[in-house]
């Protein structure tokens, strides 16, 4: 179900002002936009006066003198080819501004991804966060093409006319305003409805896309499962709920829009026409007058048409740029390092101190963890799924934010240092293995910018990926295709290896790196495990016990607590928790 995320007007202009201002750095750009538009509106307001002139001082009296016929078509043509330039130039320089800023919010966006933590990535759906970057910035594109400069040019070509009519007919130009408030009404109205229907709505396909990321990522287990009625049901909900209130948008925006303005412009033309009527008894007025006042109220009337129905279109920008917004000041960013230039890593020394910590600030899912890994040692973190061994890890990569206790590094606190050295000298391989689009030596170096690629054959080398690496066409310039998919699971693993070795961290962290490993494939795996572990600490979480009995502490965990540690003899001596696993484990 769609939430309700409604912007009263206050939001809307606040969100309008913050739009603008991304237009700020094309200033000339919009200085010269502004120039084609004002020629433009005068070449538009000068075609009904020459009209009028040709009317009332050479067609009436039937006097057609070369001369002056010449100079009039001349003029004429001029002024169209003129306006028919200014237009074009305008139009093209709208939409180019319009490309720049959203490039910009784009950027801006897709930045505060990367700052976010893993907070918000647990609660917001992918597909949803895709949704903001794509389809809602596309409506503001739409937005600054089809309202900005519409906009703009009916201010324009109001005033204009306003004071064309004013020349022909003061009385009845001030007549015409009173049609002023009944459209300022009319547009107050739609504003007000169409504001919910929209937000709605764009939520609505938001939760499409985010039911539609979530079906593909996962279509296997759908098939496995049969679960494709279920999903087919569910997506059809959501495409119904969004067909109604895009519908609701449709019924408000023909009631409200062009049909009542032009009705009111209807209304408008009949009193002027009642008025030269009434007039044309006393022989006050001129046919070229009548023309001329008509057309002006015409050309008053239209550009009022024309942003009312690019209303809809600014309704939806600014309820897509409010959710883009919303995206940019997120708060949940990842945890600040407070950065003191003279702490480093040197050693690799660990250090937990009666760390607690809770993800929901209710539910404590570590309670006083503390453990000490020497430089050089590996200590293996066990226990039942939900006892706090990912947690564990998730601190020490500064996914998430802890306020009790203390993570040391060399003696040093992880929150004081610089977040490069941090990030260089802690390498984390992960249960499933994610592989980029691109070769392989870019997956390898994620484009490090000083990485070798005998560096690169030398971590491959290292961890045994060469040997699967040197029977692909194209080798190391081989390309991959999304997730690396065409691999098996051991040889994206080794390619996770060579990645994390290539950057020579000091401390590796093993989060069940051969949980997906076939038997066939651990035993290499194992290998390459011992190579990398050596001269590193190792945090190592495992659930296949026969992977870590050579770890220097084993940590069991239960319930967010370490209730049993030692080595795998001595842990096997308590005949504890670590003595269960292990024998079932082994049948």
């Amino acid at each position: 179900m769609a939430q309700n995320h409604n912007l009263t007007a206050k939001d809307q202009f606040a969100v309008l002002k913050r739009l603008i201002k991304y237009t700020f750095p094309f200033k000339g750009i919009i200085a010269l936009a502004f120039l084609m538009l004002s020629i433009s509106t005068v070449a538009s307001i000068a075609t009904p006066y020459l009209v009028k002139v040709f009317i009332d001082d050479y067609l009436t009296p039937q006097v057609f003198p070369e001369s002056d016929m010449t100079l009039l078509i001349i003029v004429f043509f001029t002024i169209q080819v003129i306006g028919a330039i200014t237009t074009y130039w305008n139009v093209y320089l709208f939409q180019y501004l319009a490309f720049k800023v959203i490039q910009q919010l784009r950027i801006d966006a897709f930045d505060k991804i990367g700052q976010l933590g893993m907070r918000y990535f647990d609660k917001e759906p992918g597909g949803s966060i895709v949704s903001r970057l794509t389809n809602d910035t596309e409506a503001i594109v739409e937005m600054f093409i089809g309202v900005f400069a519409s906009f703009l040019m009916a201010i324009f070509m109001v005033i204009s006319s306003y004071v064309m009519m004013f020349i022909l007919d003061f009385k009845l130009a001030l007549m015409a305003l009173i049609f002023v408030p009944v459209i300022i009404l009319v547009l107050a109205l739609y504003r007000k409805y169409s504001a919910i229907y929209f937000s709605q709505a764009r939520q609505l396909l938001s939760d499409l896309n985010a039911k539609l990321a979530e079906s593909i990522e996962g279509m296997r287990i759908i098939q496995v499962f049969n679960q494709e009625k279920r999903l087919q049901r569910e997506f059809n909900d959501i495409n119904d709920e969004h067909y109604e209130f895009n519908m609701k948008t449709v019924r408000i925006d023909g009631l409200l829009l062009r049909p009542a303005i032009s009705m009111i412009s209807v209304f408008a033309v009949i009193m002027i026409l009642s008025y030269f009527g009434i007039l044309s008894f006393s022989g006050g007025v001129t046919a070229g007058v009548v023309f001329a006042f008509v057309q002006y109220m015409e050309r008053f009337f239209e550009p009022i048409n024309q942003v009312s129905q690019n209303l809809n279109v600014l309704q939806q920008a600014l309820v897509s740029a409010s959710r883009v917004f919303k995206l940019i000041d997120n708060d949940m960013v990842e945890p600040k390092q407070l950065e003191r230039k003279d702490y480093h890593i040197s050693e690799g020394k660990v250090e937990f101190k009666n760390v607690t910590f809770s993800y929901d600030g209710k539910n404590d899912v570590l309670k006083d963890i503390s453990f000490t890994a020497n430089p050089g040692e590996t200590v293996a973190l066990v226990g039942h799924t939900g006892s706090g061994k990912s947690s564990i890890i998730n601190l020490f990569m500064r996914f998430y934010e802890f306020h009790q206790g203390d993570i040391l590094i060399d003696n040093q606190s992880i929150k004081e240092i610089p977040k490069n050295d941090l990030k260089h000298n802690i390498g984390l391989v992960l249960q499933d293995a994610f592989i980029f689009y691109g070769t392989i030596t870019s997956n390898i170096t994620l484009y490090h910018p000083t990485m070798t690629f005998e560096k690169v054959r030398e971590a491959a080398e290292f961890v045994n990926a060469d040997q699967f690496i040197n029977k692909l066409p194209g080798k190391y310039d081989h390309q991959v295709i999304e997730k690396g998919s065409a691999f098996s699971s051991g040889e994206r693993q080794l390619l996770a290896f060579a990645r994390t070795i290539a950057s020579d961290p000091k401390i590796l962290i093993l989060d069940e790196a051969t949980a997906n490993i076939d038997s066939e494939t651990e035993a290499q795996i194992q290998m390459s495990l011992e190579k990398m572990r050596k001269g590193r600490t190792t945090l190592a979480i495992a659930h296949r016990l026969s992977t870590i009995q050579d770890a220097n502490q084993i940590l069991v965990l239960n319930k967010g607590e370490i209730v049993e540690r030692g080595t795998h003899d001595e842990l096997i001596k308590e005949k504890g928790i670590y003595h269960k696993m292990y024998l079932l484990q082994n049948g």
